[in-house]
Order: C-alpha cells, then structure tokens, then sequence
C-alpha cells in the first residue's frame, strides 16, 4: 500500500510537541481516518460528472472506472448515502491504494495536486479529531454547543471533511469543536460611521461611538495581523461545528469572519450578506408564521462589516430559544450520534416533518440550505420529532414569482439569492434536504428509501412533491468543484432516486 507521509507525518511532529499523549492514538486512528476520507472521494469518483471518468460499469464484484487515458479504476459498489467507512482500498489497474491523497496524485488529473494535499490534511486532521474524544455521555447534553460539539468527522459525504490547511495541530485543538475548548473572541474597535451595521448592533458590543466586532483569534493573527490587544478581555465562547460560529455564554450566537479554506469554502462574510441580513430575517419570521408552528427561524440580532469580509459578524439567537421544557433542539448532524437516528420509524418521523416543512416553503417560494448543520430538529420529551428550526439564512433561494403567485410580498432582495429558477429551486432544497440531512440522518441508500416511501403518500401534492419521486436527486458535485477553480459557483451531481431505483 502506498502512504503518503507528509500531512500525517506533519501533525504527528506537531502533536509531539503540543500533546504527546495523543500521538499514540492518533497513530491508531490514521487507517480509519483514511476509510472514511477515501470512502467520500469514491462516491464522488461513482457519481461525479468528472470529465476524465469516460464510463462506469457495474458488475457483481463491484464498480469499474474507465478512464479518458484508458486506465481503470476498481472498487465496491457505491452506496451515494452510505455514511459508514466501507472503502478500505481500490486499485488503479494493478496497485490497490488505501489512502485517498495519494490515490489522487497518481490519477495526475487537472488540479489534482492541491485537492490531494488537502485530502492529506483531511486525513490527518480527522485522526486528530477522533483520537482527542473521549466517549459521549449517555445523558443528553443541555448546552447547545455541547450538542455541536458532539459532530467529529465533520461534512458526512465531503473528501474534504476535516481539511484545515493553514491550522497547526495546537490551532486544532484550540478552535475545533470536537476538541471542546473555550475559545476567546478578540473585539476590534471600528469607528461606527465606517461600518455597514443593519438590525440592532448590541449594547454590550459598542464602545461609545465605536463598534466592537467580534472576531476570532485565528483570523486575527493570520489575516488582519492583529496582535491581542492586552486590556481587552474578549468574549469566552464555545465553538459551534461551523468552527467559525460560536455560542456566547449568555445565550446568543456569534458567526465570524474567518479567510481560512474549511471543506470548501473561505469563511468570510461578504458585505452583500450583512446587507441582507436584516430584511431576511424579518421576511424569515414572516413565512414561519405560515408553517402552523413546525418552524421556526432563528432571528438576526445584530450585523456589522467594516467595510471588509474579512472583518465581519453576525450575532443571532440561539436556536435553544425555541425548546419549551422538557425538549431538545438537537443540529441534524448531531442525530447520528444518538439512538433516535438508528430507528426506521423515527426516521420516518422525521423525513415526514422536513419534507412537509420544505415543500410547503418550496411551494410558497423559498428554498432553504437545508443539511445537517444549519437544520436543527426539536425533540419532545418522549423523543418525537415535533419542530424544526432553521439558521443562517445566507445561502436560501427566493422566487419572487412563486411568492406573488401566493400572495405574499416580496422583500427588497437582490443578487444569488433571487431566482425564479425551478432546476435552482429544487437543487437548493432537494439537494441539502433529502441527498444531505435525510440522508446523512438515515446513514445508508436502503434506510433513506424506506425513510422516503414511509411518508411520500403524506406530503402535500406540489409540483415540486412530484419531481421528487421522479427524478434523480441533486447533489453538490463537491469533489468537481474542487478540481474546477475557474469555474465560479456550483455545480451538480445526479445521484440515484431512492423513490425510483433500488441500485445501489
């Protein structure tokens, strides 16, 4: 088998350094970390408009590649919603490879290089993250970044899942929710009349005529090249799965600026979004009002830029606001991590909760971003699935047809947001729904189909409801848009309908 070494070689150097404790266990976790990681490249290599795969064939023994070059790719069937390692090697013609960095650099395909270093780094960091827990409690957690931080492997079908290139070990464990730190957000003082501030900036966030945005630690060393101002004390918080959004001890949460490439993106915040942030919060409320109490929508408190995506925050409720007592708001992601999630007729429960909320907003015009970290799901007492909340509203859809068609007014929007797009629409929410959080609820292709034909017969009978059951569903191509960097936006993978096709 082929190793490469030097992401996994790197971090063990580091964490010789900063935990020695920790270097035997990461060592232990490094195979498995590479199953989990090569297992997500592989469904991208089965499913993935990827211009060199010339040809997939399937067979009894599993999935053969045939590549533009006349190479051949080999490997087990593709479950697109497995969640499980069950890639532990393929072989590229003759030489089976068990470590997905180094199965990409020998592919020598366009822009290859840099996604296998990050591969590498995805790898390593994931052996980091498994190798610091220790055990969940059987208790269910009360705090919400307690549940957040309950989230080890990260995105469930990204290759990038914990890639954090530009983090050294000790950054990881000072920042990474996994690690379960305390993390202190420093202030910089802007002067308010060179701010873009829409809703209610907080009191305790202001300084006179001066603006304290929050901002976390590493992009002040590493972007804004800040040194930690000594008579400012910071703000104690804990960070949520997103790394760059963190919980407040007294309640709200804070989302951050933070230029660093985590899975796919920089995690600035653009000025267009905290231009909008106001009007889609209230327009948010609006149509929550509209979904008999199955939803709600966590309210923007507060949004300020200095005039820079890299020196930016959000300030929002916390999702917690909506549990009354006895229940739980638990992030989508985090369900995996409890029995609830193991159990076909809550999942059914659930599927029949989400499709219903989204479709109903489909219908009325709005497509939600709705995977498994910004959907949250409220949970009764007696472990039913009662309500849903939503965060982040800097990614959904708005069809201002669809909205005039119901009558609904149509907010002062403009940019990537609008669309009256119907393919659009429905890859918004079909795509982050259904082939995201249902999926990674379910864990495999047969448990999502049983999910999804529990409680199809139930959903309202939209346009859109039909489309589902007949088309193949959307997906981000994650790994194409990797190796594509002059291609702007995002682009799209078809994977097999669970409702249509039982090949998996």
């Amino acid at each position: 088998m082929h190793r490469p070494l030097s992401a996994e070689s790197e971090v063990a150097a580091e964490l010789a350094e900063v935990r020695p404790e920790l270097v035997a266990r990461y060592t232990a976790e490094l195979p498995g970390a590479r199953a989990a990681v090569l297992t997500r490249l592989w469904r991208a290599l089965a499913y993935e408009p990827l211009p060199w795969v010339a040809r997939r064939e399937r067979g009894r023994e599993g999935l053969a590649l045939g590549l533009s070059d006349g190479r051949r790719l080999h490997g087990p069937h593709a479950d697109p919603y497995a969640t499980t390692a069950y890639v532990t090697a393929v072989r590229l013609g003759e030489t089976p490879y068990d470590d997905p960095a180094r199965l990409l650099t020998d592919l020598a395909v366009p822009h290859g290089t840099s996604l296998a270093a990050e591969l590498g780094h995805s790898v390593a960091s994931l052996a980091l993250s498994r190798a610091g827990q220790q055990g969940h409690s059987k208790e269910w957690p009360t705090r919400d970044w307690e549940w957040e931080q309950r989230v080890v492997d990260g995105h469930p079908f990204h290759p990038n899942c914990r890639s954090r290139p530009g983090f050294s070990v000790a950054e990881q464990l000072a920042y990474g929710p996994e690690h379960r730190p305390v993390v202190t957000l420093a202030r910089v003082p802007v002067r308010a009349r060179e701010c873009l501030v829409t809703g209610e900036w907080p009191e305790g966030m202001r300084d006179g005529e001066r603006l304290l945005i929050p901002v976390h630690p590493w992009q002040a060393e590493h972007v804004l090249k800040r040194p930690r101002d000594p008579y400012d004390g910071g703000i104690a918080a804990h960070p949520l799965m997103s790394l760059r959004t963190l919980a407040l001890p007294e309640g709200p949460h804070v989302k951050t600026a933070l230029s660093a490439r985590l899975t796919s993106s920089v995690r600035d915040i653009s000025v267009y979004s905290i231009g909008l942030s106001a009007t889609l919060s209230d327009f948010a409320e609006t149509l929550a009002a509209r979904m008999d109490g199955l939803l709600h929508v966590t309210r923007t408190l507060g949004a300020a830029t200095a005039d820079s995506p890299d020196l930016a925050a959000v300030v929002r409720e916390s999702p917690q606001v909506y549990a009354a007592s006895g229940e739980r708001v638990v992030p989508v992601a985090a369900l995996a991590t409890t029995e609830l999630a193991r159990s076909p007729a809550w999942q059914a429960e659930f599927a029949l909760l989400a499709l219903t909320v989204g479709l109903r907003l489909l219908e009325l015009g709005v497509a939600l971003e709705a995977h498994g970290q910004n959907l949250l799901v409220v949970v009764s007492p007696g472990g039913s699935p009662v309500r849903l909340v939503y965060r982040d509203l800097a990614d959904i859809r708005v069809s201002p047809e669809r909205l005039a068609r119901h009558g609904i007014p149509v907010p002062e929007l403009t940019g990537r947001i609008v669309t009256d797009d119907v393919t659009a629409l429905r890859r918004k929410l079909f795509g982050s729904l259904v082939a995201g959080a249902l999926a990674g609820t379910a864990g495999s292709g047969p448990a999502l189909r049983g999910a999804l034909e529990a409680v199809v017969g139930e959903l309202p009978g939209t346009v859109d409801l039909a489309a589902l059951r007949a088309e193949a569903l959307p997906t981000k191509a994650l790994t194409l848009m990797r190796l594509s960097p002059g291609t702007p936006g995002d682009q799209w993978a078809r994977l097999p309908n669970p409702l249509v096709t039982e090949v998996f």
